[in-house]
């Protein structure tokens, strides 16, 4: 009982900051709107968060591994989240909000990613299952898309900050109750992070897997648009995320059952083939609404292919690397994808429209998905090709 009281600051932690992202994720490109910004132009500043967090997440990665603490990182870039909200939200010019997105963006980039760096590694200590205590950040997800967006409907998407900051002030309270992780005794050095990055099989699979984390990330950043575009509101937008988000913490809760009768690639590859599926049906609507029922393939493809590949890397990583490893992946599927996917999803949809951006997006997870599968099997028939 004691091991699982320990782990509900953590639990919390999750809960509380991935319910303050659900306000970014799901209603930011909304409130831009509303600031009066085009489609390209929110594409220009939801850019700048992935951007930042290519250098924010390797960084404070490093860190955390330099000075043996999680924690001590944690508290830092929640206190920069709260701090950096405020300015962000106050700035009307574009010039100005893309100045103090990069600001905010660097603080708030690598929490997710250093959560979740602390819950795999107190799961292995634990006994306990990564998906068991992952799925506090789902249900924080889903909790917030549906209330917050009920709220602003009442209340207009102006007033996005406060509920923002009600979140903000939770994460902060619970950091300081979190139980750190036993780590090497030995400093990380620079020599071993260019050894990382001499890794041919994780640089493979980075670079394959991006092909689907662009296109995770360009439905997150427009399909509040585009159900906007087909006529919906704020309420069925956070409807919307509840339910993809829902499926997705009953996926991280339940996965352990199953997780480990395969190879985590297979995984990779079977949310990549939903993914392709997903895209192209979403391609085909003209009502907002049936995107309800569909998002509970959400939790079938983000909710798998994120418990698999966070399981390869850290296989593919050695313990002393573990938290900039999970970082580096951190800030390709969050950053680097989300770069392309914020620039070429804002241009797309401002001058094609919603429907031929999912068709694009079901083509690029297709190319994937067969980059992924010959990844998987080319090794095998080497090995085997012997016997």
């Amino acid at each position: 009982m004691a091991k699982h009281e320990s782990l509900i600051p953590l639990r919390m932690l999750l809960f509380s900051f991935h319910a303050a992202n659900t306000i970014i994720i799901s209603f930011l490109p909304l409130y831009l709107r509303d600031k009066g910004l085009s489609g390209t132009e929110i594409g220009w500043v939801l850019a700048i968060g992935p951007f930042a967090a290519l250098f924010a997440e390797p960084f404070w990665g490093y860190m955390s591994d330099k000075f043996k603490s999680v924690k001590r990182m944690l508290l830092i870039c929640i206190i920069g989240l709260i701090i950096g909200s405020v300015f962000f939200f106050q700035m009307n010019t574009l010039i100005a909000i893309l100045v103090m997105a990069a600001v905010f963006y660097f603080f708030t980039s690598p929490i997710g990613g250093l959560g979740d760096s602390l819950a795999q590694r107190r799961a292995d200590e634990l006994g306990v299952s990564f998906g068991s205590i992952r799925t506090w950040g789902s249900i924080g997800f889903a909790t917030s898309s549906l209330i917050v967006g009920a709220l602003l409907d009442i209340v207009g998407i102006e007033y996005i900050l406060w509920p923002y900051l009600f979140f903000g002030f939770m994460a902060l309270f619970v950091v300081f109750r979190l139980t750190d992780v036993t780590v090497d005794p030995d400093p990380i050095q620079i020599k071993d992070v260019k050894e990382l990055l001499s890794n041919k099989p994780f640089l493979l699979f980075l670079l394959f897997m991006m092909f689907l984390t662009i296109s995770h990330r360009t439905n997150d950043s427009f399909i509040g648009l585009y159900i906007e575009q087909l006529g919906g509101t704020e309420g069925l937008i956070g409807l919307a995320w509840f339910v993809g988000v829902a499926s997705e913490a009953l996926v991280f809760a339940f996965a352990h059952r199953w997780f480990q009768k395969f190879h985590p690639l297979v995984f990779v590859i079977i949310a990549g083939a939903l993914y392709t599926i997903r895209w192209f049906i979403y391609a085909l609507l003209e009502n907002p609404t049936y995107i309800i029922p569909l998002q509970v393939l959400h939790g079938l493809t983000f909710g798998v292919f994120y418990l698999a590949a966070f399981e390869y890397i850290t296989r593919l990583v050695p313990r002393l690397l573990q938290s900039t490893g999970h970082l580096v992946f951190y800030s390709i599927f969050f950053g680097l994808s989300g770069i392309i996917g914020s620039l070429m999803g804002g241009a797309i949809i401002d001058s094609l429209g919603g429907n031929t951006l999912y068709t694009i997006l079901g083509g690029i997870t297709l190319a994937g998905t067969i980059c992924l599968t010959i990844y998987h099997v080319v090794p095998y028939r080497k090995k085997t090709g012997n016997n």
